[in-house]
């Protein structure tokens, strides 16, 4: 149990049965009346975003959240799996559960898996990761000065939008949370 006066961001709260994380929070003393504390959850598994209102002191309920360093190994049918780097436990992570992320990894790169009471809750990739191109139309000559984009396909299968001067082969860095491109690797 927690105070309402305890909550930080990426804490992770059991209300009703469910686990909400704080995306947000802000303690509101109004000149007239009790303080409060305004929240931004959203619901771990579904993503679903809602605002919560709690009265300043009030005790909520904290999820035991445990957030590992693993390893992703291979996918076996829908299910992913990773690697604990200190114990070398192997954990079966859905498909669902995984989401997006499985368009930006790749065997034997590192993510944070966290887990309650030993379900799998979320797959946390670092914000940007390099991939290399494995199919991508050539641009046109002299279509430079548009700024235009053309999608390419990364190594993992997922597709993007690049600039028109990036060709096959190349090793480009990726925002992980919107699948922009952030530019080339050297």
């Amino acid at each position: 149990m927690a105070s309402t006066n305890d909550l930080k961001n990426g804490l992770v709260l059991n209300l009703d049965g469910q686990l909400w994380a704080v995306v947000e929070f802000q303690h509101v003393k109004p000149g007239k009346g009790p303080a409060f504390v305004r929240t931004k959850l959203k619901h771990v598994l579904n993503g679903k975003v809602v605002d919560k209102t709690f009265n300043a002191g009030t005790k909520v309920e904290t999820a035991n959240v445990d957030k590992r360093d693993m390893q992703y190994l291979y996918k076996d049918g829908e299910d992913f799996v990773f690697m604990d780097n200190d114990t070398y436990d192997q954990l079966y992570v859905p498909g669902a559960t995984v989401g997006d992320a499985a368009n930006f990894m790749l065997e034997s790169d590192q993510a944070v898996v966290a887990t309650h009471d030993g379900t799998p809750l979320y797959v946390e990739l670092p914000t940007s990761v390099e991939l290399l191109i494995s199919y991508t139309e050539p641009g046109l000559q002299g279509d430079r000065s548009t700024g235009g984009t053309k999608p390419a396909t990364l190594e993992t299968g997922a597709e993007i939008q690049v600039p028109l001067f990036v060709v096959t082969g190349t090793k480009v860095k990726v925002d992980t949370r919107s699948g922009d491109y952030l530019g080339r690797v050297n």
